[in-house]
């Protein structure tokens, strides 16, 4: 085991390449709120986009760009319910002809719950 260590230096350590002759992109420092009060500053690249948003590293919360960016508004579909669907394959007259004729059924015992037809034939062998 010893025989296979690495020596000279650590893993995952420093680098030996100095900095000198290297020209590093430009860059811009953002800064952002949290609703809690916390403010803190993003480095990011000059051509990037700058996000309104941005995850508080303290809380976690979404923090505001002070720079008055504003995030942008999505546009919400309206909630479509299960009666706009069925209004979608159906007119209203259909679903009334629908419902008169299973409540005919339901009212005739030849559909429902199991436990109303056994009452009704218990009452009529009785």
């Amino acid at each position: 085991m010893a025989e296979r260590t690495l020596r000279g230096a650590r893993l995952g350590g420093q680098s030996f390449e100095d900095e000198r002759g290297i020209e590093f992109a430009p860059r811009q420092d953002v800064g952002y709120r949290c609703p809690q009060g916390h403010e803190f500053e993003i480095t990011m690249s000059v051509e990037a986009d700058v996000p309104a948003l941005w995850e508080c590293p303290r809380c976690g919360a979404e923090s505001l760009s002070t720079s008055g960016i504003l995030p942008e508004e999505k546009a919400e579909k309206p909630v479509r319910t299960h009666w706009d669907m069925l209004l979608e394959r159906r007119s209203e007259a259909e679903l009334e002809d629908i419902l008169s004729e299973r409540l005919e059924l339901l009212r005739g015992g030849e559909i429902g719950p199991a436990h109303l037809h056994r009452a009704r034939k218990k009452r009529a062998n009785a």
